[in-house]
């Protein structure tokens, strides 16, 4: 979760609203990135799509089984879909996000019997620096 602080950490300096993700398989980071929304004018450019899309590309395969992904904010609907589509195993995440979490706050996706893959979730991990960092970037906006 600290590499995925540091990323979110990289998207602030740049002016990203300051979300982290890294994705791990067999013990090493295979995928990293952080929001890049702005930067690419890309609405689906989040830090959770751009490690996953990384992390396939290292494994040579779309199929991420035995990959966990570290995310400083809970995963909205569009990337918990798309950790389903990726068969990952396992998420866990910082802060919650109750306007737009789907994995326990608004929706829970990573649990739902109805979809061909189901994953483990874990939030509030680094709870306080994941949050704190949220509520100083949007300070600064004000």
């Amino acid at each position: 979760m600290r590499a995925a602080l540091r990323e979110a950490e990289s998207a602030a300096a740049e002016g990203e609203v300051p979300v982290g993700a890294v994705v791990v398989h067999g013990g090493r980071i295979v995928g990293r990135g952080h929001n890049q929304r702005e930067t690419l004018n890309d609405p689906t450019a989040h830090a959770e799509m751009i490690a996953l899309t990384q992390a396939a590309a290292a494994l040579g395969t779309w199929r991420l089984e035995g990959c966990t992904l570290f995310v400083t904010l809970e995963p909205c609907l569009m990337c918990a879909g798309a950790l389903v589509n990726g068969r990952v195993d396992k998420v866990f995440f910082g802060a919650r996000d109750p306007k737009a979490g789907a994995c326990g706050s608004l929706y829970q996706v990573g649990f739902d019997a109805r979809l061909n893959h189901r994953f483990e979730v874990e939030g509030g991990l680094l709870e306080k620096e994941c949050g704190e960092l949220l509520r100083k970037f949007f300070a600064g906006l004000r």
